[in-house]
This record gives C-alpha cells, structure tokens and sequence, in this order.
C-alpha cells in the first residue's frame, strides 16, 4: 500500500519495506507457503479496524461499539462456511499455531495422544515436535510415510492406531505433495475412536478452488491459515461440526486469545470473496497445472522428486544425487534471485538445519500469472545453479534471466 505517512513518520521502515517490495518484483518466490495478497486485502488489514477492541463474538462483546466489527466478522463467519462446508466457523484465530493449540485444548486433555506425521516426513511442528507445545503438552505418536513411494501408508497408519489408540488423528501437512484421502483418515479415526483433524492450511485454496477434496464430512474440525494458497492475510481459522462449535469457541476465547484483530478479520472476509469468484478456480488449477509443469522439468534435468511427482501446489527435492545439502542449494538460489526453502526428505540422514532437500511451490509466482512455459524455464534455471554452487559467473547469469523474466509479470505496479 502508498506509504507516504510511513516514509514522513519513519524513513527507516520506509526504506526497509520498499526493499521488499523490490525483493519480492525481482525474484522468483517459490516457497509453497508464501503467496502475494490482492490491493483489497492489504486495504482492509491497514484499515480503521485495526483501532477497535472486540474481545468476546458477534452479537456477544464485552465492549460497546462493534456493530460494524460484528458485520466484518459475521461475513468472513458465513463465507468461511459455504466455502467450506462446515456447521460452524471461526475466524478469530491470530495464526496456524494458536488454532491448532486451541483445537487441541478443545478436543483433548493433556497427556492424551496425537497421531499426527512425523516432522521430517512432511508434518508441521504443531502435530507434535518435542520443542513445540504439542510435544510437551501431549503424547505423540507420529506415523511415516512409506519407505519406498514416500507415500501415505494407510495400512500401516491404521495399524498404529489400532495400536495406539490415539485420542486425536491429524491429516494435513507442510510438505507432502500428493492429495490426501480424507475419507480414509475418517474411517480409521472411527475404527479407533478418535476424533479426526484436518489443519488444510496449505491446500486451503486448493479445496476452494475444487482441485483437491474437502475435509468435511470426514473430518470433525478443520484448522487452517488463510495466507497460503487461499491468497489472504496472515491469520487462520477453525471449521467444525455443530457439536464442537461451543468447545471450540470457548477454547479461542477465553482460552488462548483476548480481542480479535478485527482488521485480519476483515482482510480474511476480504479473501474468501475472492475464493468464491469463479477466476479463483482458476487460479487454483492453475497452481497445480504449474507444480506438475515445474515437477516435470526439475526431473528432466535430473532432480529427484520425493514420491515421484505431486499432486499440489508443492514439491519436494531430494537432492542427495546431486551431492549438496539444500541448505548449500538455498543459499546459492537466493543469489541468483530464487526464493526457495531447504527442507527434509523422508528418512533424512542430514540435520534440519541442513538437510538433503528444497521444497518448491507455485501460488505466488502464479499469482503473478506466470504459466507452464515459465516453469520448465525455471526448472533449467535451477539446476544451472545447483550444478555450479560456487560459480558467481553462472549465478549472475541466471539473476539477470530472473530480472528479465519478472519484468513481464509485474507486480503490484499500481504501488509506484
């Protein structure tokens, strides 16, 4: 957004932010969680709503004066749930994080037992890390993906909860690739008695978009963020079935959160509009048909591709024939102008801090309406780079094509 009172009041921020700007108009973002929201969602998360105090729910505040903070929230509520299909939303969640906590305090007691994918396989911090609250607060027992395809394995999935017999099973993860079969997730939850969550927040968009399935009915609560593929600001919501809406609800608040911030809430409203338009389909195939795009170059140029391929928005590198760490790989993209994360593989030998991995994605750089061709183009452009780590020469030959390239896709041109 224009940020004249910013540059008068602090050059300093000022600066900063217009060398981000530059950042992000120059380089090829590929990091699957990151994306670029429209003028209207940043409009309304630099609003006047971010100077109201609403602790407490429509219609139910503990403060005077929030009729139209209760209007804000009640579309992002009713948006949320048609596009969706759930009983009962809520928006109020600060981030991924504190919604899968507050879903959890909800659901479970402390000690209970979390099925959820191990880390390194593809699963996120919050489904049970020993240095996140989840590890520390509940028993985990983390399932793997097959040691062969990197697939999910149903058979031995429900072979440990039959085992286990966890209070909670947890589908949705940060870097798996292929589409998740939420149905028989739900099957093995009710063969076990436990319930069943889904934390979609990467593929959020996808699911709005009708390019993977949704959750419900299989699942009895969503949790997710709205700034991944779903386009929006930075936040998340919880979705449920009606009989948990009250335990949900009290568990955001008074449970974990004060006030909301109103102004996300209505960036969030703001976003699930877009996802209702048909173009948001759209742009949801198009995301996907871009990830096989990219996924068919890397292995052209002989990368190897963690199950093979993907189904999503994303991809995951295993570089071990290749001979270098996806930290090395990281570091010598970001120099050429390419934005990407090092990640785990399943059955990693290197360290998370170093790992034998990148993991790709494509919403932002389709947002950009970049298409199919770019992404073999950028499929090449990689591996110049990983082949030639320490060649400055190579690298700045490739930032100059990256320049090029963006320059045809501007963005956000309207900022100056």
């Amino acid at each position: 957004m224009p940020m004249d009172n910013v540059q008068k009041t602090d050059p300093d921020i000022y600066h900063l932010a217009r060398m981000e700007l530059q950042r992000q108009r120059e380089g090829l973002e590929l990091i699957p969680s990151e994306n670029f929201a429209s003028l209207a969602v940043m409009e309304a998360q630099g609003s006047v709503l971010t100077n109201k105090y609403s602790e407490g729910y429509p219609g139910k505040r503990y403060y005077g004066g929030n009729q139209f903070v209760d209007g804000c929230e009640n579309l992002a509520i009713d948006r949320a749930k048609q596009i969706f299909h759930a009983d009962h939303a809520n928006v109020q969640p600060h981030a991924g994080s504190q919604a899968n906590m507050a879903a959890y305090f909800a659901l479970l007691q402390p000690g209970d037992k979390i099925m959820g994918l191990n880390l390194s396989h593809g699963g996120h911090l919050t489904h049970g890390s020993p240095v996140n609250f989840s590890g520390k607060v509940y028993k985990i027992i983390p399932y793997n993906v097959h040691p062969t395809t990197h697939r999910l394995d149903f058979d031995a999935i429900e072979r440990l909860a039959k085992e286990e017999k966890p209070q909670l099973i947890v589908a949705g993860y940060t870097a798996y690739p292929r589409q998740v079969d939420f149905k028989r997730f739900s099957e093995i939850a009710e063969a076990t008695d436990a319930h069943f969550m889904v934390d979609m927040a990467h593929i959020a968009g996808l699911i709005a978009g009708g390019v993977h399935p949704q959750p419900f009915p299989h699942a009895d609560v969503i949790t997710t963020t709205t700034h991944k593929t779903l386009r929006g600001p930075r936040g998340a919501m919880i979705l449920c079935k009606q009989e948990f809406q009250q335990m949900i609800d009290k568990a955001v608040f008074p449970g974990l959160q004060g006030g909301p911030f109103d102004h996300a809430i209505a960036a969030k409203a703001v976003c699930l509009k877009e996802a209702m338009q048909p173009e948001f389909s759209e742009y949801a195939k198009s995301i996907v048909e871009n990830a096989a795009a990219l996924a068919e170059s890397l292995m052209e140029e002989g990368f190897v591709l963690v199950s093979g391929g993907t189904d999503t928005h994303l991809l995951l590198a295993d570089l071990t024939n290749m001979k270098i760490t996806g930290k090395e790989a990281q570091i010598a993209l970001d120099e050429a102008n390419i934005t990407v994360n090092k990640n785990t593989i399943p059955y990693d030998t290197q360290s998370p801090f170093v790992t034998s991995g990148i993991r790709l994605g494509t919403p932002a750089l389709t947002t950009r309406g970049m298409g199919k061709s770019e992404m073999k183009e950028i499929g090449r452009m990689i591996k110049r780079v990983c082949s030639a780590l320490n060649d400055a020469s190579v690298k700045a030959k490739v930032r100059e094509e990256v320049l090029e390239l963006t320059k045809k896709f501007p963005l956000y041109p309207e900022l100056g």
